[in-house]
């Protein structure tokens, strides 16, 4: 009996390092590669397709964020988007999050055009939101570095319009 319970707690100590082994590599882990930048706190989807998934299943709105690495207005975009708080809690805990660099087949998603930093909403009833705009008449769902505030304001209106609809 002794044996058998030095044996069980050998084996509990085995687990219980190599437990603690993976949360410190965790602890340490590279930023995730999905964010590109957007910020590295957030969980990303890494498709469109999962994106719907998981926006359906959680009941909570996609944004998808369309971008180029060599956009200089990409660039400045995001990298206000990734300094503001506010965008990135709300990011993190009430949207389901994309930022593609690549287009996708849903032309709902390019309603004016295919131009980029260009972000939209699509809600949980897989409803892509044309009606949640930018300020320019030009690109419907452009937005500019001082346009983080709006921004904020339409991810709050997104959030809205779910409550509203259900």
């Amino acid at each position: 009996i002794m044996l058998h319970s030095t044996l069980a707690l050998s084996l509990l100590l085995i687990a219980v390092s190599s437990n603690l082994a993976m949360a410190i590599k965790k602890e340490k882990r590279a930023p995730q590669t999905l964010s590109r930048g957007w910020g590295d706190e957030i969980t990303w989807v890494q498709t469109y397709e999962e994106g719907l998934y998981q926006a359906k299943k959680s009941n909570k709105p996609l944004m998808v964020i369309h971008h180029l690495e060599d956009c200089q207005y990409c660039q400045a975009l995001k990298k206000t988007f990734a300094e503001n708080e506010e965008i990135q809690e709300m990011a993190q805990n009430n949207f389901i999050m994309l930022n593609l660099m690549h287009e996708t087949t849903d032309k709902n998603l390019s309603p004016d055009g295919q131009y980029v930093p260009r972000i939209m909403f699509v809600d949980p009833s897989l409803t892509v939101r044309a009606d949640i705009t930018g300020r320019y008449s030009n690109r419907l769902y452009a937005y500019e570095p001082q346009d983080i505030p709006f921004l904020i304001e339409n991810m709050k209106k997104a959030l809205r319009l779910i409550q509203t609809e259900l």
